[in-house]
Order: C-alpha cells, then structure tokens, then sequence
C-alpha cells in the first residue's frame, strides 16, 4: 500500500460497504433477527404515538354531543379506554425489550466480526512480510490496526442494521399512510429518501475525501510520536525537544483543524435534516386538511397521518446521522481492505512441516537423508533501481562452516535473506537441501533455517519465552543449554528471577550483545540444518565473540552455517572464506 493509496479513495462509499458486509455472511442469521427485532422495535414506538391519537380522536368524536363525523377508519371506537392504555403499555415495554436485544445482537456481530478482521489483517501482514513490509510507516500501520479495525465497530453495529431497519419501517409506514390516501403515502416516501438516502449521499460526497485525509492525518501524527519516543535519548542530547514538540503541536492543529471541519459539516447536515422533517410534517398536514377539504379524507386521517408522519422518522434519522461517522468509518474500511487486499511480493507456499508422528514413521528415510546444503546460482537481485547481486553464484558445502567477509552494504545480507525467501531473486535461482527455495514449501523451509539478524528483537515476555520462541514447548533444560552455548546463560543466572525476568519494552533492560546472544540462543535450540549469522558478534567483545565461536564450532559440527561479518577475527572460525564486493564473490 503506497503512500497515494492512502491518501486517494480507490473504489466508491459503495463498492465499501459492499466489501465491508461480504465479511457478515458467517453471522447472517444474527444479523436477520437484528433486523427484524429493531423494525419491530421501531414500529412499536411509532405506533404508540398512533394509538395516543386514536385515543384522542376515540374521545372527539363519542364524548361531544352532537358531532357528526365519519369513522369508517377509526380503530378504537368500540374499544375500552382501560384496555387501550393496557396495550399501550405493553407496546411500550415491548419496544424497550427489542431494542436492547437488537442492539446485543448488532455488538455481538460488531465484535465477532473485529475479532476475525484483525486475525486477518495479521494473517496479511505476516504473507506481507517482509519484502513489503520494510521501510514501511509503522505508525500508519499501527493506525490500521488499531483505531481504523475499532472504527469499523460503527459500521457492524451501527450501519448496516439501521439501514435495513429504516428500509423496512419506512416501507411499512408509506404503505399504512397510502391507506388513507395515495398522495400521503407518496409525500412520506418522499420525505423519507430525501432524509434518509439524499441528504447521507450529498454529506458523504462532501466529506469523503476529508475523512480520508483525517484518517491519513491520523495515523500519520502515530508515527511521529512512535518515532519520537524511540529517539527520545537523542532528542534530549541534542537539544531538539523544543523543535519535536513544537513540530508535534502543529501535526496536532492541523488534526484539530480537520476534525472541526468535519464537525462542521456535522451540524450542518444535522440542522437541514431537522429543517427537512419540519418541512415534511406540516407539508402532511397541509396535505391532509387540503384532501379532507375536497372530501377524499376523513377527519381522523388529519391526525393519524400527521402523527405517523412526526413519529415514523427515527429510522432514517439514525440513517442520516450515520453519514457524520460514516466518513471516517470508510476512510477507515478503505485502509483496512487496501492492506487485506495488497498481494505480496514473495508467496508463500502451501505446504505443512512434517509432524512429530510423520517423522517417526519415516525415521529411516530420514535417517538416510542428509542435509545437501544450499547453493546461489546466477543470482541477480535489485531493491528498485539499485542492483545489489550481479549474476552472482555461490555453493554452501553440507557440514561446513561457509565465512562471507565484506564491508557494509556490500549484499552480505541480502543474500541470507534470500535463503530464507523474504524476497524471490529476479534472475537466476536459490535452493536449499538440492530444491529450488521457490518450490518449498514456505512453513517447512523456514523449518529448516535458523536465521539470526544483527538487530535481535525481544518481545515483552520473559528471557525463557523469548529464546524458547524458536521451539515452541522446548524444556526449560533445553532452553538452559541453548543460552549455555550462546554465552548467555550466567548472565541470565545473575538476574533476580533468573529465566523468569521479563525482558523490558523492546528488550531496553537488556544491552545490545546481550540481545544478540539471546538471538543466538534461539538459532541452537531451533536446532536446523542450516544456520544463517548475520553479524552475530557485532555487539559483542572479543571475550565473548570467542566463547559464542567456539560453541558455534561445536554444536556445528553437523550443521551448515553460514557466517556473514566485516570482523575478520570472526571468520577464523569458518572452514572456507569469500571476500564479497559489490554483489560479487572474489
């Protein structure tokens, strides 16, 4: 998702919402009875203020003397008062009871289908990473995640049901008011699609593209707060706190700035609503006094059709009021389905890791097999315009450890990932244990590589979690002797809850060695085949880069390594040596 997708609607308020209701089809039997309850629940209250009038008519025309007036359409006129008021009542409590079960079942659906919307949006983040993922604005993606996901909350449980609902009620109620006369069904179709669908459309085509703006706005000022509360060591050394803040206060105007206008537009579209209501309600009853005039109309049909008139516009009121969030909540929609429909550069390949019982069975093959190591074969890859690998070749003997000296930005990198397929080369190929990377499946490649980064990440969870993420379920003997290897174990028994300390946000407890020798860690206790070193004693002192050498050398002597660093000191430990430059092996 490029930043002009972010910022330019690709498909209508429409094709959205059409998107956006294609996910309820798991709850759609929920959302029928939502549905049905709340037109339920709307007629009862409309229906109430009907009856009230019908009382009041019911008393006009038996308790004056003398009057003569026609009630051939008159329901209650043999009906007891005590009996009315008895209805009435019922009505009354029954709508209070439909409601609140529309609304239980509008948030279950809202929060079931939350909950499905962002195990998807991580499924896509996962297939999206890393190759479209690097460089990416994090706080956007933050942004996505969070806030937009939540926004749509108003859409599932505020949206699509008030939509059917005044659809239903209203087509319920023209059809009763057209009893009287068809004009007065005709005027009330009228009011109700110029409330209920003319004025939604005409505020959503206003603001749109600023509740798009809004939403970008947003989740740009997420980014620049992550970012500054990343720097803030710096921030302060440098002295630029009063620049940050002051570049904070004005990204923060300008959101105010937005949402005032958005707001704006709010009271507006609120204020020509009510005056549309008005409009239609003593157009009803100039309507109806003009037809009981010309004798097409009874007394009663005055007031019954004033009152359903006044009483019947909850449904498209609530459908108006939508158009004020409903801006921000497609915004919203438009990102999340923009990121659940971005294709990724690599694809992964289905495919499961053979399972322990799957092992068992075939031991003696895999007892039989051994690992054929990994080979680069004419390899060109480029990062848009700048080409890192050129036709470049590369053969990783099975049991050997492979050393791949080179400065900086020289594709020692670039060519572990792609080993581990983060990126697909565009020319040439790259296989693992004698089959192309392109061909294995993604679940059982990743199986068979350990890959540790010069940057180690800790997630917020104990020093024994996060080495045992490379095996899940691992003994906590085993975890003890992987950190053994990694040199990292007495320092783990000096802390006060040894395995158990939580590791602090973005592993800040800890320094950058001992990070990385946690990340070592995990590559020993995924125990794979082949292991990938990208820089794995860049933080560390000589002391311990000869302690983590020698345990590598040990614990690999069956294993193929890989073992990529600008130190010379650290290919000492590698059975054969490449000097990369330029994309190129000498």
């Amino acid at each position: 998702m490029s930043e002009h997708t972010n910022t330019t609607k690709r498909r209508s308020a429409i094709q959205i919402m059409g998107s956006l209701i294609g996910l309820v089809k798991p709850l759609l039997h929920i959302m029928l009875a939502a549905i049905i309850l709340g037109t339920l629940g709307y007629l009862c209250a409309i229906f109430l203020t009907i009856l009230a009038g019908q009382v009041i008519m019911h008393g006009l025309l038996t308790g004056v003397a003398g009057m003569t007036v026609p009630v051939e359409k008159m329901w209650l006129v043999f009906t007891p008062v005590k009996t009315i008021i008895t209805v009435m009542i019922v009505i009354a409590v029954l709508r209070g009871i439909l409601h609140y079960v529309e609304q239980y079942c509008n948030h279950f659906i809202a929060f079931k289908l939350l909950a499905i919307i962002r195990h998807k949006v991580f499924a896509s983040l996962r297939k999206l990473c890393p190759a479209k993922l690097e460089g990416r604005d994090k706080g956007n993606l933050i942004s996505i995640i969070t806030t937009d996901i939540e926004l749509l909350e108003v859409f599932y449980a505020h949206t699509i049901s008030p939509i059917a609902i005044a659809t239903l009620t209203s087509i319920i109620m023209v059809i009763f008011i057209g009893r009287y006369h068809w004009l007065a069904g005709l005027l009330a179709l009228a009011a109700y699609l110029i409330v209920g669908v003319a004025i939604p459309m005409w505020n959503g085509k206003r603001g749109s593209q600023k509740g798009m703006e809004f939403r970008t706005s947003f989740g740009e000022l997420n980014s620049f707060v992550l970012d500054s509360l990343r720097g803030l060591d710096e921030t302060i050394q440098y002295g630029q706190g009063e620049k940050r803040k002051k570049q904070m206060s004005e990204r923060s105007k300008n959101l105010a700035g937005m949402q005032e206008s958005l707001s704006k537009m709010e009271g507006s579209q609120r204020s020509f609503t009510n005056m549309v209501i008005l409009l239609a309600s003593f157009g009803m009853l100039a309507l109806t006094i003009w037809l009981y005039a010309k004798g097409e109309m009874g007394f009663e049909g005055i007031l019954t059709c004033t009152i359903a008139m006044m009483g019947s516009f909850g449904p498209v009121v609530a459908l108006s009021s939508l158009s004020n969030n409903l801006n921000q909540t497609l915004a919203s929609g438009e990102r999340v389905l923009s990121l659940l429909e971005e294709t990724p550069l690599v694809e992964e390949i289905p495919g499961d890791v053979e399972t322990s019982a799957d092992q068992s069975e075939n031991s003696e093959e895999s007892a039989d097999h051994a690992f054929a190591g990994a080979e680069a074969e004419n390899v060109t890859f480029a990062y848009g315009a700048e080409t890192i690998l050129d036709n470049y070749s590369l053969k990783l003997q099975p049991g050997k450890i492979t050393g791949i000296h080179g400065a900086s930005g020289s594709g020692k990198s670039t060519l572990l990932k792609l080993l581990m397929r983060f990126w697909d080369v565009q020319d040439g190929s790259v296989s693992v244990d004698g089959t192309d990377v392109r061909k294995i499946p993604t679940r059982h490649l990743r199986d068979m590589e350990s890959y540790v980064t010069q940057e180690t990440h800790l997630f917020h969870d104990s020093i024994a979690n996060n080495i045992e993420v490379a095996k899940p379920g691992a003994s906590r003997e085993e975890i003890m002797e992987a950190a053994k290897k990694a040199s990292i174990h007495d320092f783990i028994m000096t802390l006060p809850k040894g395995y158990d300390t939580e590791v602090g946000e973005l592993g800040d407890t800890l320094s950058g060695g001992e990070k990385q020798r946690i990340g070592i860690a995990r590559a020993f206790l995924h125990d794979c085949p082949l292991i990938l070193l990208d820089e794995p004693t860049s933080n560390l002192d000589s002391l311990n880069e000869g302690i983590i050498l020698r345990s590598l050398k040990e614990s690999a002597r069956k294993k193929t390594v890989v073992l990529v660093s600008h130190r010379v000191s650290t290919m000492n430990v590698a059975d054969v040596v490449y000097e990369m430059e330029n994309g190129r092996i000498s």
